[in-house]
């Protein structure tokens, strides 16, 4: 459902969500590993020498993953080259877009909007979506049978504020449950644990279960956690965004070529996803590899893999209800999001391979 005026006005401590300073993988150090090859005689795009992309090394970046592992940017940029910076954290990433340091983004939904709404919507644009699902509530059966049995329970979510932070504190609220939103005390507590630890915290029996994206979700599973609920079965037509695309608006309006170049080849990307599961899902653990040293097991891949949909639709949509639901948790207050989204160049893509075009749910640019 589209946003009201009073969502947007009621949608605000985005602003006051510190940008947590997780460390991002040297953004920038790894250039020369990070950076593909410009088709020869092919012509620049806009006359870009390159394009900087930054992404996660997460499954719900499968559209990044499967992109840069099979060169899928680089043909649509042609004598432009592809250079990837990838990241551990929606703040870094969006300090680096801030900076000049990267152009064009892979990115969650709540990153997105904190960092829109701290640069008073002078810094980013939405413009595409790129993936839904993909995150779900794992537990320990032994101590948690029943979501009524997650009450003086101790849940990890991955940051204070983050996506799924904001998801838990909500369902929490829903349950008739009382929680502190930044102390996470109360009649659940909220342990604010990064993805990476997660399955060590879990195994060590520091926490009793987690609301987390995939493939963490998965890799607490390998070490005997069930999965309690699925977050996509809480949203209309289990339909809700986890990420999106976001360029810089300096760089939007200076090169709208480069920027729909990066577009179509999203667009071409999901496409061979959806045609292609398996090989896309080698492609995307062959990235995952590549970027951390380690692929991912059958057993944390197959399921993990499952759980997600690529998506060209930004659901923007369920970003007002996102935030609408950050309100009630009382982390936010009263952001105006107007303006966040710029699906201009994503439609003309669509409209050009036939395909429907895509709702800004009334927060596009003016």
């Amino acid at each position: 459902m589209p946003a009201t005026p009073d969502l947007r006005r009621t949608l605000a401590v985005l602003a006051a969500l510190p940008l947590l300073a997780l460390a991002a993988c040297g953004y920038g150090s790894q250039a020369k590993e990070n950076t593909e090859q410009a088709i020869a005689g092919a012509p620049k795009v806009d006359g870009l020498d390159s394009v900087r992309i930054g992404y996660f090394g997460n499954l719900t970046h499968a559209t990044a993953l499967v992109g840069r592992q099979e060169g899928m940017f680089q043909k649509e940029l042609g004598g432009t080259t592809a250079q990837y910076i990838p990241f551990n954290a929606g703040p870094s990433e969006i300090e680096a877009l801030n900076s000049g340091s990267i152009d064009i983004g892979w990115i969650g939904p709540s990153p997105a909007i904190n960092g829109y709404i701290k640069a008073n919507g002078k810094n980013l644009r939405i413009i595409s979506g790129s993936a839904s699902g993909g995150v779900k509530l794992v537990v320990n059966p032994e101590k948690i049978k029943s979501l009524k049995d997650v009450k003086g329970k101790k849940i990890a979510t991955p940051q204070l504020g983050n996506t799924q932070d904001v998801a838990f504190l909500n369902w929490v609220s829903e349950q008739g449950w009382k929680v502190d939103a930044q102390s996470g005390e109360g009649d659940v507590s909220v342990v604010r644990t990064d993805n990476k630890v997660v399955p060590d915290a879990y195994r060590s029996g520091s926490i009793d279960g987690a609301w987390v994206p995939e493939p963490t979700a998965s890799k607490v599973v390998a070490e005997g956690g069930k999965v309690l609920l699925d977050e996509a079965d809480l949203w209309p037509d289990k339909k809700f965004v986890i990420t999106n695309v976001i360029v810089s608006q300096s760089f939007l309006k200076d090169h709208p070529q480069a920027a729909e170049a990066v577009l179509r080849a999203s667009v071409k990307i999901n496409k061979w996803i959806g045609d292609n599961p398996e090989k896309a899902k080698a492609a995307a653990n062959a990235q995952l590899k590549a970027d951390t040293g380690k692929a991912l097991p059958a057993d944390v891949l197959d399921p993990a893999w499952q759980s997600i949909q690529v998506t060209d639709d930004p659901l923007a949509a369920t970003l007002g209800t996102e935030a609408e639901h950050a309100v009630k948790s009382g982390l936010l207050q009263k952001p105006d999001l107007t303006g966040i989204y710029d699906l201009t160049l994503l439609n003309k893509v669509l409209k050009a391979d036939g395909k429907d075009e895509v709702d800004d749910a009334g927060l596009g640019a003016k």
